[in-house]
């Protein structure tokens, strides 16, 4: 094999390979987005007692509360907004009070 064809295969495997990364990163960008869970916030917790308060919202086929929502939430919560679709990531609080909370990380409207 002489000089010039040894470089052409390696400049069209190296053009390969950065086309192939190009196309991970997208990918990786798509599996993030699909860690978001679908829910919907059905309204306002108006209980009075120690643990309630925040937001209720179904996820799947359960209804937990929010009680905190992000500090960089934008969400319109206004009544005539709701229901709102919404997606978000979430996890179980180590310390519940109600065993209803949620805490959630990340949240913006659907």
């Amino acid at each position: 094999m002489n000089q010039k064809t040894h470089f052409t295969i390696t400049f069209i495997a190296m053009l390969m390979a950065s086309m192939l990364g190009f196309t991970s990163c997208q990918q990786i960008e798509s599996i993030e987005d699909t860690l978001l869970e679908e829910g919907r916030i059905i309204g306002q917790d108006y209980r009075l007692c120690a643990c309630c308060g925040g937001w209720f919202i179904d996820i799947g086929d359960e209804t937990y509360r929010i009680p905190v929502m992000p500090a960089d939430a934008e969400l319109d919560l206004s009544r005539d907004q709701l229901p709102m679709d919404v997606l978000l990531r979430w996890s179980a609080p180590l310390d519940p009070c109600l065993g209803d909370e949620i805490k959630v990380s990340e949240i913006r409207e659907k």
